[in-house]
């Protein structure tokens, strides 16, 4: 599996990283979640947006969905067909609520939209995924891909959800913001410390990055680590990176 974070900031992109994406590859490419900036980062990859046809997305904040219709429309100009958008519930009111502001857009794609939830396993591109919900301001799911990958999306940091991603070989958690920031529903990295204590995981990358972490990055992998003795990272945009 090939893991690209296209975007690893959030609701307030800066000039290095953009809203939340990530492209997965493996036989067939997914691609998570799709917020502004990501279709750029896209095209920037051997895939580009016509290679990718399917958009898993954990929950419906405008930081992870605001490309969607600019990925549909960019498809439809480069002659491909279809889109499929997969995501919680509400995805499907989601998605024609989208099209009826941009009503131009509908019947531009064979476009399929489908729900999932933490109950049941499902596949999604050819990947084998299990969702897991986090703790948010809406409704939000992190997805596990076999024993491979593990993305939160946007989650307080809790034990139930690091259990959710423990002897994965990686795992993308949200670290929005430094510590000392009076915060809900997104972990400082004190808490997601003490969430993965005793955790096994190959390897943690922080992602979905606010402006207020610029310039902390060292002083909050130190705070993780007077809790968590393992292998975590600061996630860049366009870092890629292959999992066995």
């Amino acid at each position: 599996m090939r893991v690209t974070f296209l975007g690893t900031g959030s609701a307030m992109p800066t000039g290095d990283r953009v809203q939340t994406g990530i492209l997965l590859e493996d036989d067939e490419p997914l691609l998570v979640d799709c917020g502004s900036g990501v279709l750029h980062r896209l095209a920037r990859t051997n895939r580009g947006y016509e290679g990718v046809e399917t958009v898993l997305l954990t929950h419906h904040h405008l930081d992870h969905v605001s490309d969607l219709m600019a990925l549909l429309k960019a498809r439809w100009l480069a002659g491909e067909e279809t889109l499929e958008v997969v995501g919680p519930a509400g995805t499907e009111d989601l998605v024609d609520g989208l099209l009826d502001v941009h009503d131009y857009l509908q019947g531009r794609v064979d476009l399929t939209v489908r729900e999932v939830g933490a109950d049941e396993p499902f596949s999604v591109a050819g990947f084998d995924v299990r969702a897991f919900e986090t703790r948010h301001s809406m409704p939000c799911l992190a997805y596990r891909f076999d024993d491979r990958f593990v993305f939160s999306g946007d989650s307080e940091a809790f034990r139930d959800l690091t259990e959710f991603a423990d002897e994965a070989a990686v795992l993308a958690h949200d670290c929005s913001f430094p510590d000392g920031i009076d915060v809900s529903n997104h972990p400082t990295p004190a808490t997601l410390g003490e969430a993965l204590a005793g955790r096994d995981i190959g390897r943690v990358y922080l992602t979905h990055l606010y402006p207020h972490t610029h310039g902390e990055h060292g002083d909050m992998l130190d705070s993780i680590a007077e809790s968590y003795d393992g292998d975590v990272r600061i996630a860049d945009d366009m870092l890629s990176l292959t999992i066995e």
